[in-house]
């Protein structure tokens, strides 16, 4: 298992293991498999792209959740800590590197 540590001079360093935070890196534009670096003027983007991932996500596992009802199957089962809490700290660590117009960097 691969670690990604996102990080910046604003901040606490953000570390997921790589399955995690890639489907935030590609939501973002960006490729989970190489270092990279998101500047502030892209922040706003990344912000809105990861809160439209986790209510994707979110979305979906309501749908699954409707029509295993309406099928009168079981309701299915998600892992216990989906994107919203993976995002969070990340998102925290966007709006203050923003805030301070200082970029963020991972695998470097």
């Amino acid at each position: 298992m691969s670690l990604i540590r996102f990080q910046s001079r604003e901040t606490a360093d953000v570390l997921m293991l790589a399955q995690h935070a890639t489907p935030f890196l590609e939501a973002w534009g960006k490729d989970a498999k190489a270092p990279g670096v998101l500047l502030p003027m892209d922040m706003p983007r990344a912000k809105a792209a990861t809160e439209q991932l986790v209510q994707a996500e979110e979305a979906q596992q309501a749908q699954q959740i409707a029509e295993a009802k309406a099928q009168g199957q079981p309701v299915p089962s998600f892992e216990p800590i989906g994107l919203r809490q993976r995002s969070v700290p990340l998102l925290e660590m966007i709006r203050r590197c923003e805030g301070a117009e200082v970029e963020i960097v991972w695998g470097v």
